[in-house]
């Protein structure tokens, strides 16, 4: 299985039945940790070079939408319901989401649960255990990323990028120790 490495000291993996869930939600929940990641430091990083001009990733729910932020909570939660029960689905009964519900003439090719491939595989690449090893260590270290960007922004206030830009232009003075002291 990839990224098992044997460590498991809480014994999640010892029933077979939540060790399928597990599996699925360490890689879905890597893949948003690497979209999150990528869309904290690339709206900073273009803001500051000018070539677009976006709000801050902790100032996104500030601005104003189309509509009240409890539609959007509402919608959201019905979309994303119906494709974790579809996801809960697949990994119950594989293969049984590959049909469309509504328009039945579309379906999936047959695939490996995780990795849906048809219009999610645009070049039709095969998941080989290398490429599914590092799609869990880039995940992982996503996941840790995110979590090291959020407590960044609540202990200094600023983003990631900002805080690198300001350590780099004084290395021995702008470090976590002096963060920490007040200094």
């Amino acid at each position: 299985m990839a990224g098992d490495n044997g460590f498991d000291p809480l014994g999640l993996a010892e029933d077979p039945e939540n060790l399928k869930w597990f599996v699925q939600a360490e890689l879905v929940n890597g893949r948003w940790a690497m979209l999150g990641v990528a869309g904290m430091l690339l709206p900073e990083v273009f803001t500051k070079i000018g070539i677009i001009n976006v709000p801050e990733w902790y100032d996104a729910g500030k601005q104003e939408y189309f509509a009240s932020s409890s539609t959007l909570f509402v919608i959201e939660f019905i979309l994303f319901h119906y494709v974790e029960i579809r996801r809960w689905q697949d990994i119950k009964n594989p293969g049984s989401v590959n049909q469309d519900p509504i328009f039945k003439n579309y379906s999936l090719p047959p695939n490996e649960v995780g990795y849906p491939g048809g219009i999610f595989n645009p070049l039709n690449y095969k998941p080989t255990e290398e490429a599914k090893e590092k799609e869990l260590a880039n995940g992982r270290l996503a996941m840790l990323a995110f979590l090291g960007f959020v407590v960044q922004h609540n202990v200094t206030g600023k983003g990631p990028f900002e805080n690198l830009q300001q350590h780099l232009s004084d290395p021995w003075h702008n470090t976590i120790v002096q963060t920490f002291s007040g200094q």
